[in-house]
């Protein structure tokens, strides 16, 4: 199998975290050689830039916020991604460029132009094969994320944002679904966890042509030793 670049993207709290560690079990029994990733902090260098910007106290400027990231993508892609595509392995990013245009281009109000451009220096051009967009209503995503604040999940300055702001994020995203169809899946994610895999593993598994696992045999019954 050729290498390939699986990415999935969602606005805080769409639980495209949850499917990747699922979806990267799946495939794993199908005796897939897969690496899993993340973005910002998938090298050591994008942990420290991770912690850095997610962790400080101080205003971050937009544009050293676009600049943050990156840097940890250019630094990802070419020790991590790039690599393990060229020994045949299939890379399953959480979040890639898509979340730069995202956030940075819609959510800080930066010109389409300006963040492709520093989207293709930091990429070098490498862009998904598959990209998952798991798509939930801002206000259902602002429940789940208030709900895992109160089982004292660590908060970052991201979670500070309001929901005019996700709500930027989110339309972006549904936009470079509706431009590149054949890249991005939307997902719907407002339903069961189950739900949302059985659609995510069917996609996945479909584009990577997997053949479908095979059924465990029954097991035969006893005989009866009355007879």
């Amino acid at each position: 199998m050729d290498g390939k670049l699986i990415t999935l993207e969602g606005i805080d709290g769409s639980g495209k975290s949850t499917q990747m560690r699922m979806l990267a079990g799946e495939l794993r029994l199908r005796g897939v050689e897969i690496l899993q990733t993340r973005e910002p902090g998938g090298t050591p260098l994008g942990r420290r830039l991770r912690a850095a910007f997610l962790e400080t106290e101080e205003d971050v400027h937009p544009m050293a916020e676009l600049l943050l990231f990156a840097a940890d993508r250019a630094q990802h892609v070419n020790y991590l991604i790039k690599p393990a595509i060229a020994e045949g392995k299939i890379v399953l990013s959480d979040r890639y460029a898509d979340a730069t245009f995202a956030y940075q281009g819609a959510g800080r109000g930066f010109p389409e132009e300006t963040v492709s451009e520093v989207i293709k220096l930091a990429t070098g051009g490498l862009t998904p094969d598959l990209t998952l967009f798991f798509d939930l209503p801002v206000e259902r995503a602002l429940v789940r994320t208030n709900d895992e604040d109160s089982d004292h999940r660590i908060t970052n300055r991201m979670d500070q944002e309001d929901s005019d702001f996700y709500a930027r994020v989110r339309q972006s995203y549904l936009g470079i679904a509706d431009r590149e169809p054949d890249r991005f899946r939307v997902v719907d994610a407002d339903r069961s966890i189950s739900e949302i895999q059985h659609d995510v593993v069917e996609i996945v598994t479909g584009f990577l042509e997997l053949p479908a696992p095979e059924k465990k045999a029954k097991p035969a019954k006893p005989a009866d030793e009355s007879a």
